[in-house]
């Protein structure tokens, strides 16, 4: 979706030829032939307004995925607004979303723009999707239908120029039969889905995201670059990869700070392979402080998880922080019920 849009010939790429360069570069869409699929799906809706959903496991690359739709499309030169719906309080949500104006609120001490219009002549990327609440859902339905909102507090409607992009790990539809997940959202949202195989389909991807993940590390870091041998490179593709690309660029990156060797070799790889009911590895053998701290800091909020049920709330009051800090630290450390509960 592109609200409130007519597109004139200025608007368009122009070449098909830039778009493919632009698409194809990501090491995410160069293996699998599922992916190449994708690549070809991207280009084929490069030209169009068309509203996206993506569609996969947690940690797949559904957000690479989303940024190279908005890297191919009429809209490239525009913003690329990300808003992870699952990491933001639910009370909070909706003046990210949508602004609010001065007073609209407790603690409203001014007016702020939300995502929405910080997205206008761009993409606005909703991840998450599926955590929504009722009251949100209603909210982004009427900008989707009526391409036009108002800030919370406030009277003015507000027009946006935006295409949206969406993303979920959830089954929507079970969410539709439960009563959770708007039908007539899903059916805007849904014009066109990109399913995104989990990274255990497509083992062959392994080593040139492991390229990709080590030049770009090293390069960012100012880090040595290491070969990987061919047998830890096998070890790597027959890993289960639960946390799917994400988990894996991880663990990239953990070796590279761990191993000082000029090569990685498959008995460097016991750590960061260790499948969930293997004993943990000592923090202190995890190689630097930073490492150490922040197993720690992962360890002892699983735990306290555990002890509160999962319930967010309850777990930021018995820890002392508020719960806004809370979701940032799970979204860092990748914690969720459904991989450690």
């Amino acid at each position: 979706m592109r609200v409130g849009h007519i597109e004139s010939a200025a608007d368009r790429p122009p070449a098909q030829q830039d778009v493919k360069d632009v698409v194809s570069h990501l090491p995410l869409f160069d293996g699998h032939p599922r992916m190449r699929a994708i690549r070809s799906v991207i280009e084929s809706i490069a030209d169009t307004d068309t509203t996206v959903l993506i569609r996969g496991e947690s940690g797949v690359g559904k957000d690479l995925v989303a940024r190279a739709v908005h890297a191919a499309s009429t809209c490239r030169h525009g913003p690329f607004i990300k808003v992870n719906c699952a990491a933001i309080p639910q009370g909070l949500l909706e003046s990210e979303l949508f602004g609010h104006e001065k007073g609209a609120f407790t603690g409203a001490s001014g007016l702020k723009q939300g995502k929405f219009e910080l997205a206008d002549g761009g993409t606005l990327f909703l991840d998450e999707i599926g955590e929504l609440s009722p009251s949100t859902q209603a909210r982004l339905l009427r900008v989707v239908q009526e391409r036009e909102f108002e800030r919370l507090g406030g009277t003015s409607t507000i027009g946006v120029d935006v295409r949206l992009i969406t993303a979920t790990n959830k089954d929507l539809e079970r969410a539709q039969l439960e009563g959770t997940f708007r039908e007539d959202l899903y059916y805007r949202l849904n014009v066109f889905t990109i399913w995104v195989p989990p990274l255990r389909e497509r083992a062959d991807d392994v080593p040139v995201l492991v390229e990709h993940f080590v030049k770009q590390f090293c390069a960012e870091n100012n880090f040595r670059t290491p070969s990987f041998a061919p047998a830890a490179l096998e070890a790597l593709k027959r890993h289960p990869w639960r946390g799917n690309v994400r988990e894996l660029k991880n663990a990239v990156e953990r070796l590279l700070i761990m191993i000082e060797d000029d090569e990685i070799r498959p008995e460097h790889l016991a750590d960061v392979l260790r499948r969930a009911g293997d004993e943990p590895a000592s923090p202190a053998s995890t190689g630097t402080l930073r490492d150490f701290k922040e197993t720690a800091e992962r360890t002892f909020l699983v735990g306290k998880l555990k002890e509160n049920a999962w319930n967010i709330s309850a777990t930021a009051a018995a820890i002392g922080t508020p719960r806004s800090n809370l979701y940032k630290k799970l979204e860092q450390y990748e914690i969720s019920q459904e991989k450690d509960g």
